[in-house]
């Protein structure tokens, strides 16, 4: 006499089959995720192993152009690993006058993010604000009161925390741009045009609106702030370098520290200088932009399309989702086209071009040359270094990736004990 469990209604069956079903997609989008996973991987080793043979020019910053201060080396000696007498770096008073103004305009700052967001951003609740301004907030404004947050609640009092610990000041500060948090300038910058246009389409509004809140410098000089504010770190620190030397200030970990921080500053205002274009690509209907992830760089070549067998000037914008090439037009940027990173393979041909292969159809797209060896180096280290970002967001995104077999024998034992009860 066989048990009861094994007495099987149609229904029964048919709900067997459809778990299996659903356990079987299940493994095979797990399946499809780990493949794009390995392919990002073997893109991104072949990025890193095809530039193996090209050199970089030293840094525009001659004080950390040793190679100790090299963007992508942050080398530990023994020197670095511990602390060292700051107190002849305080008794220089040249030195203290530009810690404390770091500080200080920072606060200022601060005061006058949020006393222009008070003015601006609440014309949207004004009987006389025109009809042509409505819901337009996030475009005159952008996101500002992103960048506000960022320095009210994180930079400032960081820099309260650590103002007699400069090395931590420099390590802390330069993590915040290692984790994209500044990445909201670029988001700001982008937006910039189209904040430009509506300014400009009210002047005569904002004129009003700036003698009413007793504004001496307007909307516009609050919307610049910004951009003169990350334009300021650089010099500053440039200047607290500069005056270590000056001064024979023997403190190696704190000078290292300063050069890291110098350095990610100003290759994160290059990469926000080449996103104020974005929003100037012309015929750019298909494709959302604030869809496509971190914008990472951008660079001018001589391209060569395959397909079509002709040659032009362009311009290619590395994203973390896609790469996009747009033609240069005088002064003009017309779409042409975008790959998924997960579609192509950028290898290097010589020092001076790459190729980008479709990976399904096997042919090449296109072929970028570029005037000098090094601006391949470096947007082949920025490809690799978008590879590991997103295979890395991929893998945290589907990190559950279990086998088959598995699947199949935890369904069978969830559906007998399912019987059972």
């Amino acid at each position: 006499m066989l048990p009861d469990i094994f007495y099987l209604s149609w229904f029964d069956i048919c709900s067997f089959i459809s778990f299996l079903a659903v356990a079987l997609s299940v493994v095979v989008l797990a399946k499809k995720h780990q493949h794009k996973i390995d392919l990002l991987d073997k893109s991104s080793q072949n990025s890193l192993s095809s530039i193996s043979s090209t050199v970089l020019p030293p840094s525009p910053t001659d004080l950390c152009s040793h190679d100790e201060y090299h963007e992508d080396e942050d080398s530990l000696s023994l020197d670095n690993l511990f602390p060292c007498d700051q107190t002849e770096i305080y008794a220089s008073k040249k030195i203290s006058y530009i810690i404390e103004e770091l500080v200080q305009t920072e606060a200022s700052y601060v005061d006058n993010l949020k006393l222009g967001l008070k003015n601006y951003a609440n014309i949207y609740t004004r009987d006389d604000l025109p009809y042509t301004l409505k819901d337009t907030k996030i475009d005159l404004l952008g996101n500002i009161e992103e960048i506000l947050y960022l320095h009210e609640k994180m930079i400032l009092p960081m820099m309260l925390r650590n103002q007699r610990d400069l090395k931590k000041l420099f390590d802390d500060f330069s993590e915040y741009f290692d984790k994209n948090s500044f990445y909201c300038y670029v988001t700001f910058t982008i937006n910039k045009k189209t904040s430009m246009e509506l300014r400009q389409d009210h002047r005569e509004y904002f004129k009003t609106l700036q003698t009413e809140f007793n504004d001496k410098l307007g909307i516009d000089s609050f919307l610049v702030q910004p951009i003169q504010r990350l334009t300021r770190y650089p010099l500053l620190l440039q200047q607290l370098i500069s005056d270590f030397y000056k001064n024979g200030i023997n403190c190696k970990p704190v000078l290292m520290s300063c050069c890291k921080l110098e350095t990610r500053m100003r290759n994160h205002l290059a990469v926000v200088n080449q996103s104020e274009e974005i929003k100037s690509i012309e015929e750019l209907d298909e494709l959302n932009i604030l869809q496509q992830g971190y914008f990472r760089k951008s660079n001018e070549f001589d391209a060569y399309n395959h397909k079509s067998r002709k040659k032009y000037r362009c311009k290619v914008f590395l994203f973390d989702k896609c790469l996009l090439c747009t033609e240069v037009k005088k002064k003009r940027l017309a779409y042409r086209c975008h790959f998924s990173w997960d579609s192509i393979e950028v290898t290097v041909n010589n020092s001076k071009s790459i190729v980008v292969t479709h990976r399904i159809k096997n042919r090449p797209e296109y072929e970028f040359y570029a005037a000098e060896a090094y601006v391949i180096k470096q947007w082949m280290r920025c490809i690799g270094r978008i590879s590991v970002s997103t295979r890395e967001r991929l893998a945290i995104e589907g990190n559950v990736t279990i086998p088959m077999e598995v699947v199949l024998i935890i369904g069978i034992i969830i559906w007998i004990m399912f019987r059972l009860l």
